[in-house]
């Protein structure tokens, strides 16, 4: 059966806009999910003639209820891999399970510093010199899988929050689409907690 990936993205969907028009991962993109209703990245994946739907957390009394429709979403839709892209909902052992070594996240610092919400403001107020990029499996615990890919960039003295988050957005965009290739082409394997990557398909 041919890759089909669902993207989960809860904001602007810059990284999801950077997929959609990777020639490769653009085709395999079948459906964008959202937990806010007014989420630009429903509107790209319209524009790119990709199913949207927007799955709502009100309606859900539980973050498990909402998981369970969450994964009858996706078996409905056939998706064998899903890519998170600014999702800001954890995902419970359920959803993970279903997607282990299939499902990944991009979180902009080096792993395992500065996890969760607000990396890089964090990253400009500890005065670290480095900053950068981390791709990699979902597990349950937040921003712990896994490391596949991981780029760094300077921080330059006159670098201010937004400023550091637009260079770091794009290298995101660009090493995204190259740890989701290896992976629709089964070209990762894990042992334990490293990650090797078979270069032959194409960097």
């Amino acid at each position: 059966m041919d890759a089909r990936v669902a993207v989960l993205a809860s904001g602007v969907g810059s990284n999801l806009q950077a997929l959609l028009d990777d020639v490769v991962v653009g085709r395999k993109v079948a459906l964008v999910v959202s937990d806010h209703s007014d989420s630009p990245a429903l509107e790209r994946a319209r524009d790119a003639r990709v199913k949207d739907v927007f799955l709502d957390p009100g309606k859900h009394e539980s973050r498990d209820e909402y998981d369970r429709e969450l994964l009858e979403l996706l078996r409905g839709e056939d998706v064998t891999h899903v890519v998170l892209a600014g999702w800001m909902r954890i995902l419970g052992p359920e959803v993970v399970e279903a997607y282990r070594w299939r499902m990944l996240n991009i979180h902009p610092s080096l792993l395992p510093a500065f996890p969760g919400d607000n990396a890089v403001k964090a990253a400009i107020d500890y005065g670290v010199k480095v900053a950068g990029v981390t791709v990699h499996f979902v597990e349950e615990q937040v921003d712990h899988g896994p490391i596949i890919l991981q780029e760094s960039i300077p921080v330059l003295r006159t670098d201010d929050e937004w400023e550091l988050r637009a260079r770091i957005q794009e290298l995101e965009h660009r090493i995204y689409r190259v740890a989701i290739r290896a992976m629709l082409e089964d070209r990762i394997e894990v042992f334990g907690r490293y990650v090797t990557i078979d270069e032959a398909g194409g960097w």
